[in-house]
C-alpha cells in the first residue's frame, strides 16, 4: 500500500457511501519511460477464486464505474479486480503525457495480473479497457479465458479519436458542487442512456474528489491525457486487427445501437474475422452500455458463468 489507506467510500467529501462497496482495496507500482506511478485498484469477492475477473474501464473514468457489475459476480462468488489506469482515479500521474498510451496500459495491467498471482483471468473492458483486452487477449501465451468488449472494436476512426481528444480536451478540472459535477457527467455521458438518478449519482460521487486547498471537487482525471491523442499511435486509425484475428477464447461483444464508435458494419466485421465472437446489441444505448443496471449486467454474467464452447470447427 502506497500513500496510505485506498478509502473504498464516495470519493467526494459529501458524497454517500451508500450503494456497493469493495471488499479491499490496494495499490502496485507501475513503470514508464518517464519513472515509477502508483496504480490503484479495488477488490471484490473470495480472495482464492483462482481465475478473476479484471474489468477495465474507458478513457476518462474510473474503477468504480463496475461497482454494480463487480457486487454481482462477488455475490456468485467470483473475485473482481478493478483498476484506475494511470492518470486516472485513485492512480497515479504519469509525469510525461506522451507515455499515456496502449503499450503502457498494457504493461500496468500485466504489472497487475502479476500482483494477483493467478494463471488465468476473464476480462471485461469498457472502451479503452476493451482496446487493451483485445491486446491482453490476443498476444502469444495469454492467460485470458474469456473477453468482454464493451462497444469498441478493433478499428477506430481518426474521426473518432479526434473527437474523443476533444472532449477530453474541454474536460473542467474542477466543480464548485457534487450537484454541478453530476450535471456536467449527465451531459457528456449523455450517450449511456436512460440511468436512475442514483446511478447518476454513484457515477459523479467516485469521479470527484474534494481538495480543500481549493474548495473544490477535483475531478480524477489527468487533462494531460488529452495530449496522447496527438501522440504517433494516435495519428492514423488505429488498428488492431492483428491481434483481434490471434484470439482464440470466447469472446462477448456488447454493441450500443446508438454509439458512434462501433457500427453494425464493424460489429459485422469482427464477427467474420473471428468467429468465437457474439454480439449483444442494446438498442437504447450509445457509447458506451454502462453496465450499472440488472439487463446490462445479466448479459455479461450469463456470458462469464456459461461453459466454454467448443470452437473445434473454428479456424
Amino acid at each position: 500500500m502506497f500513500d496510505g489507506e485506498y478509502e473504498v467510500t464516495g470519493e467526494a467529501s459529501g458524497g454517500t457511501s451508500e450503494g456497493p462497496q469493495p471488499d479491499r482495496a490496494d495499490r502496485l507500482l507501475g513503470l514508464s519511460p518517464s519513472g515509477l506511478h502508483e496504480i490503484a485498484y479495488v477488490d471484490w469477492g473470495p480472495v482464492d477464486d483462482i481465475r478473476p475477473v479484471i474489468c477495465v474501464h474507458g478513457v476518462t473514468r474510473q474503477a468504480r464505474d463496475f461497482d454494480h457489475l463487480a457486487a454481482d459476480l462477488a455475490a456468485s462468488g467470483r473475485r473482481v479486480i478493478c483498476p484506475d489506469l494511470p492518470g486516472r482515479g485513485r492512480s497515479g500521474r504519469i509525469s510525461n503525457p506522451d507515455d499515456y498510451s496502449l503499450p503502457q496500459y498494457c504493461s500496468d495491467m500485466n504489472a497487475l495480473v502479476a500482483r494477483l498471482g493467478v494463471r488465468e483471468v476473464d476480462w471485461v473492458g469498457t472502451s479503452l479497457g476493451g482496446l487493451i483486452g483485445i491486446v491482453m487477449a490476443g498476444f502469444s501465451g495469454s492467460i485470458v479465458r474469456k473477453l468482454v468488449i464493451n462497444d469498441i472494436g478493433p478499428f477506430v476512426s481518426a474521426t473518432g479519436l479526434r473527437r474523443i481528444g476533444g472532449y477530453i480536451a474541454d474536460m473542467p478540472a474542477s466543480f464548485s458542487t457534487i450537484e454541478d459535477g453530476e450535471r456536467y457527467f449527465r451531459t457528456v455521458l449523455a450517450p449511456y442512456g436512460y440511468l436512475a438518478d442514483e446511478h447518476w449519482r454513484h457515477l459523479a460521487i467516485h469521479s470527484l474528489r474534494w481538495e480543500e486547498a481549493n474548495g473544490r471537487y477535483a475531478v480524477l482525471c489527468d487533462p494531460a491525457i488529452a495530449k496522447a491523442f496527438k501522440t504517433p499511435w494516435f495519428y492514423a486509425p488505429l488498428d488492431l486487427w492483428k491481434y483481434w484475428e490471434a484470439i482464440k477464447v470466447p469472446m462477448l461483444v456488447l454493441h450500443g445501437a446508438k454509439s458512434d464508435l462501433l457500427s453494425i458494419d464493424l460489429t459485422n466485421e469482427m464477427r467474420r474475422r473471428n468467429r468465437r465472437a457474439d454480439i449483444f446489441r442494446f438498442d437504447d444505448r450509445g457509447h458506451v452500455p454502462p453496465l450499472v443496471t440488472p439487463d446490462q449486467i445479466k448479459v455479461v454474467t450469463d456470458f462469464l458463468k456459461a461453459p466454454p464452447r467448443d470452437f473445434s470447427e473454428v479456424g
